[in-house]
């Protein structure tokens, strides 16, 4: 699947995460083709079939999603591409004939619904990012790979990083990758539990550097996962979007 470094015009911010208490920066975006991203690194152990995740990429300008493969209309109509620029994507649960079952980047959390396949475009990858609260670990895999391994900053008690399995559906890059949240940062498909609205935006969940190392390893933000500024870099240049990301205690 391509590779999306989501850097288009944008001067809003839909990323207005329940990331920290620096103030928020503007971020940039526009989307980028995937020959202009790194290459992906060597794999020892090829993913199975069983690990391969399906993405569903919106084809045209809307998508409409319905309750059910027999609902007659949809109950929503999610825009393509998103407010940052990003491709509108999904992660696929399960298929029913020409219908997708997949999880929504809306509230609440672990919302799906089901889409039409003649609606998107489907690809696959080996690829699932593993957040540990407790142990404050971000693990980054492919197959039986482990591509990143290293200690994240989580929610405080007051704001905590919501548990769950999510996927990320969007990449952006600050104008200062010295700033709060680093070169790069991830919107994910989760919202904050306890903030229904945060600095302007909609609460959404996000894995981005930081330029503060000394928080890695501790609960420190009002929800966001914040890791090493190397780290990010890494993923941004190896990962597609519509990666599961599977947030446990």
């Amino acid at each position: 699947m391509p590779r999306f470094t989501v850097l288009a015009a944008w001067a809003l911010v839909v990323l207005a995460t329940a990331c920290g208490s620096s103030p928020r920066p503007t971020l940039t975006a526009h989307p980028h083709a995937a020959s202009t991203t790194t290459a992906l690194p060597t794999t020892t152990t090829a993913p199975s079939r069983a690990q391969l995740s399906t993405v569903a990429q919106a084809a045209g300008p809307r998508v409409g999603v319905y309750d059910s493969p027999t609902a007659t209309t949809p109950t929503r109509t999610l825009a393509n591409p998103q407010p940052s620029g990003a491709p509108l994507v999904f992660l696929v649960r399960e298929t029913h004939g020409d219908w997708l079952q997949v999880l929504l980047p809306v509230r609440p959390n672990g919302s799906s619904g089901w889409v039409k396949a003649t609606e998107v475009r489907l690809t696959q990858h080996g690829f699932r990012i593993l957040i540990e609260l407790g142990a404050h670990r971000i693990t980054v895999s492919e197959g039986a790979t482990v591509i990143d391994e290293e200690p994240i900053g989580v929610g405080t008690t007051d704001t905590p990083t919501p548990g769950g399995l999510y996927y990320t559906k969007e990449l952006l890059q600050p104008p200062d990758p010295n700033g709060p949240y680093g070169p790069y940062a991830y919107g994910l498909s989760g919202f904050s539990d306890v903030l229904p609205n945060f600095a302007g935006g909609e609460g959404v969940i996000g894995i981005h550097g930081t330029n503060d190392p000394s928080g890695l390893g501790r609960d420190v933000s009002h929800g966001c996962i914040r890791m090493s500024n190397a780290g990010i870099t890494k993923l941004a240049h190896t990962l597609p979007l519509g990666v599961p990301v599977e947030i446990r205690p």
